[in-house]
């Protein structure tokens, strides 16, 4: 059974996969927190050098973009890729105007306002578990702290465009987004899923950037039906 590789969000942990793992049991699971540099191409290698020879490949947001990386360098390693609430194309040019300020922010010792003010109250659906699912992201972003944050900032600043990478891959592919992603919304989708005419799109109802918090039940199901795709 091929091994399965689990790259979370900007600022997140393993816990941003809910029971994910559990539930694939006894499918091997790797969490890979990209966290080690500030350039995607360096996340992408420190994780190619620890994985197994083959395996699946799993990113949300961040995650994703790390993941798409990881394809362009070693395409003969990933058996399958599934790509969540995720963005192929480079960082638009005002969100990179943006990063620096954040950054310096952060380092300041304000990262816990840059993420309350601007960026976790953008990424959950409303609903009853709001709260909770963002007292969790911000444990998760608190945990790594204003250094790490810096590092991903950068990475994700002035990461490339993968588009180019996404149309050369031809095994089991899904593309997924909760339905109220707005940091991450259904153009960006429908182009990964253009690109891979072979991948499956899964819009889940009831969630925004986080589904696998929001709607995890709905978000396994998915995951699960793609790695029992036949090769």
């Amino acid at each position: 059974m091929t091994p399965l590789v689990l790259i979370p969000g900007m600022m997140c942990d393993a816990r941003m996969w809910g029971g994910l793992a559990a539930l694939l049991h006894p499918r091997a699971v790797e969490h890979v927190l990209p966290t080690e540099a500030d350039t995607m191409q360096a996340l992408a290698a420190h994780l190619i050098a620890k994985a197994p020879p083959c395996f699946a490949l799993a990113g949300l947001s961040m995650g994703g973009i790390v993941a798409m990386e990881v394809l362009r360098q070693a395409p003969d390693r990933v058996e399958r890729l599934a790509l969540l609430d995720t963005n192929s194309r480079a960082e638009a040019p005002e969100v990179q105007a943006n990063r620096g300020r954040q950054i310096a922010r952060a380092l300041s010792g304000d990262l816990a306002g840059v993420l309350r003010e601007e960026m976790k109250p953008n990424y959950l659906f409303p609903g009853p578990d709001r709260e909770n699912n963002l007292d969790l992201c911000m444990d998760m972003a608190l945990a790594l702290g204003p250094e790490i944050f810096a590092r991903q900032s950068r990475a994700l600043r002035d990461r490339p465009d993968q588009r180019a990478t996404l149309a050369t891959f031809k095994g089991p592919a899904l593309v997924l987004m909760g339905e109220g992603d707005r940091l991450c919304p259904r153009d960006r989708h429908d182009l990964m899923h253009d690109l891979m005419p072979q991948s499956s799109l899964a819009i889940i109802a009831g969630a925004g950037h986080f589904p696998t918090l929001e709607q995890p039940a709905r978000t396994a199901t998915e995951l699960l039906r793609w790695l029992d795709q036949p090769l």
